[in-house]
């Protein structure tokens, strides 16, 4: 397979940690990850409503679906204009319309009392608008700066300072609201206060995008690529290498469904800590956070443990930690209460990250090498399409599956066996081929 020739990309797997591209492009998409998780955790809090809220009252599907609706629409294009033009510019680009998006959230806020969820999911919007442009040239970019024998550790260490953003961000947002929001006499919350924290991911906008100027410089790879109506969807070339390309293929619908079930999870997990655990906004948002350390955790197994094991043994072993530990945070006792507990079903999930991070690391990578170099940025985009499709999916069907709970009398706990059941079919017949 063709690769770009430079000095970085010839470097050896040692020298990743010295490679001021690798950190300057690690804290960008750090800070990046930071602001999209914090701002959207806020959207979930605050679609769910208080504590013990009924089922009628919870949204978080809908804001899900708002966030992931521009990934859908937008990634076809987003992948060309990174084949197009050059990605390291593409992101620098992106971190500037970043810093005016949080700037617009504090405006939102400040106009809370007049305007309502109108200008807070506006923003929800833009941010998924952003971040749709933002991964091809992310992730794309990564075969461009660096050899091929970087590209797993390359990945699991950004995948582990990205899911450290995760934590950070989902926690501080629970911490933010609950610090924040103030309750009248009947109870209603007034979220105008909430503008402070919204220009703090202004601060760390601004901060990114320095950052983002230590990426070394990247060519366009295909600069004479012109524009088609089918590269707003799924571009042409790609569809054509699809066709010829079944493990590629299958690849990404694998990884739709992954991150459809992703997309579940912290839906689920907010209903699940206030609800069913009565557990306040800060503690709710620490459960959630439990999935990205234990994908953390998966990140650092998948490099150094699991290195020696073929990538199919990998994939099917994360995903079989996924089932079980899924399920067993399922089980409830006869009064409906979780039968981990609070502390249990923290630990449940951070096994259910480990497994997701040895599941869709192989994968990742197999996307990101597999493709001719002229077709990355446009693969790439395409799977982020095809990974929102997923997540948007999980918008409606969280909303499904949470009635159907209610119908069978089940409490939310049982949809995490739901979820368990989506990857049964994966771990039967799915095997990642080699390179």
């Amino acid at each position: 397979m063709q690769q770009q020739s430079n000095d970085d990309a010839s470097e050896p797997a040692e020298s990743l940690l010295a490679n001021r591209s690798f950190w300057g492009l690690a804290i960008t998409q750090f800070l990046g990850a930071f602001n999209d998780n914090l701002y959207k955790q806020l959207m979930l809090l605050m679609a769910i409503g208080g504590a013990g809220a009924i089922t009628k009252d919870d949204r978080q599907g809908w804001a899900t679906l708002a966030f992931s609706l521009p990934f859908v629409l937008l990634s076809g294009v987003a992948g060309y204009l990174s084949d197009r033009n050059s990605k390291s510019r593409i992101i620098v680009i992106c971190k500037i319309a970043e810093i005016v998006i949080t700037l617009l959230a504090v405006l939102a806020f400040l106009m809370y009392g007049n305007i309502g969820d109108y200008g807070t999911w506006t923003v929800l919007v833009l941010m998924g608008i952003h971040s749709t442009f933002f991964g091809p040239a992310k992730y794309g970019i990564l075969p461009e700066l660096f050899h091929h024998k970087n590209l797993p550790r390359a990945n699991g260490l950004i995948l582990m300072s990205t899911f450290l953003a995760i934590i950070l961000g989902v926690v501080l947002a629970g911490a933010i609201k609950e610090a924040l929001v103030t309750k009248d006499a009947t109870g209603q919350e007034d979220f105008g206060r909430l503008w402070i924290g919204s220009l703090a991911c202004a601060v760390v906008a601004i901060i990114g995008t320095f950052t983002s100027l230590v990426i070394r410089y990247t060519a366009a790879v295909q600069p004479q690529a012109r524009f088609e109506l089918a590269d707003s969807i799924v571009p042409a070339p790609i569809v054509s290498l699809l066709s010829k390309d079944r493990p590629l293929l299958m690849a990404l619908v694998v990884s739709s469904v992954f991150w459809l079930v992703g997309g579940l999870v912290m839906p689920v997990v907010n209903r699940l800590g206030k609800d069913q655990l009565q557990q306040a906004d800060t503690k709710t948002s620490v459960l959630t956070a439990g999935l990205a350390i234990g994908i953390i955790l998966g990140a650092v197994s998948a490099n150094l443990v699991l290195k020696r094991m073929p990538k199919d043994k990998q994939v099917s072993l994360g995903v079989l930690i996924m089932i079980l530990s899924m399920c067993i945070v399922s089980i409830w006792k006869p009064n409906g209460d979780v039968l981990l507990g609070y502390t249990g079903t923290f630990i449940g999930l951070i096994v259910a990250g480990i497994g997701a991070a040895v599941f869709v690391i192989p994968i990742q990578v197999f996307l990101q090498e597999r493709p001719p170099l002229e077709l990355k940025g446009r693969l790439i985009g395409t799977m982020n399409f095809a990974n929102f499709v997923g997540i948007l999916l999980a918008g409606p069907i969280y909303q499904l599956l949470i009635k159907v709970a209610e119908w069978m009398t089940w409490p939310v706990s049982s949809v995490f066996a739901m979820m368990a059941a989506m990857l049964v079919p994966i771990l039967l017949f799915y095997r990642l081929p080699k390179l």
